[in-house]
């Protein structure tokens, strides 16, 4: 146990401030040289077409590994990926005690056994409204809404204070399957004092409340109810709510519901495990697709974020083998758009219009809201606790700047802006960034896992790019060339624009570079090689306007 002599309170996110998701928060009290650490989440974001063959995109927890005998724990506040995503991949270098709610650690327990050589992680459950102690910390579990079940802010409390992390949430009056915001329970914490208040900045920019999830299922009722033929809803798989509407709206409008994709099906099974589905009509297996009408079907599937293998790709590719989408059926998005995956999306609707297909989201009716708090709902979060801190996280920097200046004019004393890395001190004293520590991103790629150039994705984004060139050059033993160099170009353009072949400019080039070099120099076959490589790309270059990588072999 951290000793309260010359003792801090400091706040370290590695990931999710300054970016969309990969949250990674730590905690640290005692002195400088020997803090006590906690990690709240671990989670991850996705890959873009800038990463070319990224599987997952991990937090670099460099910092607390260092720190490792120091580490007390990991609390993970809710089972969306951006939250413990990268658990299975980051255990093992943390090997740290672990706790989870149930559906957290069902989904985590379902995960693992999907995915081979992954790790058994030991975990301690906890539920809303428990304490625990974790090194130096006591922390109890404050149940808030939000987009799947059982979600947590945490009430930290150290001999500094108590800070409040709200993780991800909202003010929901009617959750489909709970919980509400306990409000006494931060009224009560607020009463006593609250040192800070790390919060979710992800709707800081959108004015009002958001609508409770029972609307959306009345407007979910509406549409199923209006459709002439079959009704596709795609969703988050780790929505359970949404899952509970759209079954809902489908028992409602006498229509019997298919699930299709893995992780929705992997989802369901723990959710029912833990009695989250109860009360719902049994799903109806992909095999008897073909004897249930078309206007007495719903289907839920994944996709909604233009996943190329997900379940909605396949239907608008006609590439499932007992279902399908057919003129006149409608697919509906109850989804919001993750920033980068609009092209994808935007594929996906129009195959789906090609075949006939009606599109609705968002715009068209209420079928989605958002499990993040908008402006009103901070305010009412800044009333109940009073916090002498307020410090925004969770979302890119307009959104921490937005919420920043909310919390300002609301009153709170201190607010700090913070980004991955900094490492802010929240105790003694005022807020301040005393330190950077190393951050950043590591890659899955496969099966292994490392930074960028371990992983050579730089060169494959070149490759993306540009092609690859390999030369195999033969000298003799007088050091000349013994015949032309063998080339193979791949991704490389095949003529210039005079109709010339691409490989014969650039095998002269290579013949080129050899002759320009003095015999008795040709014995440094490095000389030769890098010479080669220079020419090659530059023919390349000159003739085509892109330099594809070259990788030269120089032999004897």
């Amino acid at each position: 146990m951290a000793t309260a002599e010359n003792a801090e309170l400091v706040f370290v996110p590695l990931g999710g401030v300054g970016e969309i998701g990969m949250n990674f928060a730590l905690y640290g009290y005692g002195p400088a040289n020997a803090r006590e650490w906690i990690v709240v989440d671990v989670g991850v974001t996705f890959p873009d077409a800038s990463l070319p063959g990224v599987d997952l995109v991990l937090p670099d927890t460099r910092f607390i590994e260092e720190n490792i005998a120091n580490l007390r724990g990991i609390v993970i506040t809710h089972a969306h990926e951006d939250h413990y995503g990268a658990l299975l991949d980051t255990w093992p270098k943390l090997k740290a005690p672990v706790w989870m709610t149930p559906f957290g650690s069902g989904l985590l327990e379902a995960k693992r056994q999907g995915e081979q050589g992954a790790p058994k992680i030991p975990v301690t459950i906890y539920r809303a409204g428990e304490k625990f102690s974790v090194g130096p910390f006591e922390i109890e579990a404050i149940p808030v809404a939000h987009s799947i079940p059982e979600p947590m802010s945490l009430a930290i409390t150290s001999p500094a204070g108590t800070v409040i992390h709200t993780g991800d949430w909202k003010i929901d009056p009617a959750p489909t399957i709970g919980p509400m915001t306990d409000e006494a329970r931060f009224r009560a914490y607020g009463d006593n004092g609250v040192l800070a208040l790390i919060c979710d900045s992800t709707n800081a920019l959108r004015e009002g409340e958001s609508p409770s999830e029972v609307a959306v299922g009345e407007g979910l009722k509406g549409v199923i109810q209006s459709a002439k033929g079959r009704v596709a809803v795609t969703t988050f798989s780790s929505n359970v709510g949404r899952i509970v509407s759209i079954a809902k709206a489908a028992r409602d409008a006498s229509r019997q519901c298919l699930v299709l994709g893995r992780s929705l099906k992997r989802v369901i099974d723990v959710a029912g495990e833990l009695g989250y589905m109860d009360g719902l009509p049994e799903f109806i297996a992909e095999e008897d697709f073909g004897f249930i009408p078309r206007e007495n079907l719903v289907i839920i599937c994944t996709g909604s974020q233009g996943e190329p293998l997900a379940a909605l790709a396949k239907l608008s590719r006609e590439e499932m083998k007992s279902v399908s989408l057919t003129a006149g059926d409608t697919v509906v998005f109850s989804s919001r758009t993750i920033p980068g995956n609009e092209k994808g999306i935007l594929e996906i609707k129009n195959r789906l219009i090609d075949l006939g297909i009606k599109i609705i989201e968002d715009g068209d009716a209420l079928v989605h809201v958002s499990g993040h708090p908008r402006r009103s709902e901070l305010r009412k979060m800044y009333q109940w606790v009073r916090p002498q801190i307020g410090v925004p996280v969770h979302g890119e920097a307009a959104h921490l700047v937005a919420q920043g200046s909310l919390m300002s004019v609301s009153g709170i004393g201190q607010v700090a802006q913070v980004r991955d890395g900094d490492m802010l001190r929240l105790y003694p004293g005022a807020a301040t960034i005393i330190d950077q520590v190393p951050f950043g991103r590591i890659y899955k790629d496969g099966r292994l896992i490392g930074t960028d150039q371990a992983m050579g994705i730089r060169d494959r984004r070149k490759l993306s790019f540009a092609g690859h060139v390999a030369v195999n050059v033969v000298l003799d033993d007088k050091y000349e060339l013994a015949g032309d160099p063998d080339l193979v170009a791949i991704g490389v353009a095949e003529a210039d624009a005079r109709g010339e072949s691409l490989e014969d400019l650039m095998i002269d080039a290579a013949i080129g570079a050899v002759d320009s070099i003095p015999r008795q120099r040709r014995r440094d076959l490095d000389l030769v090689q890098e010479a080669v490589r220079r020419a090659v790309r530059g023919a390349a270059n000159e003739a085509w306007g892109k330099k594809p990588l070259v990788t030269v072999f120089v032999t004897r």
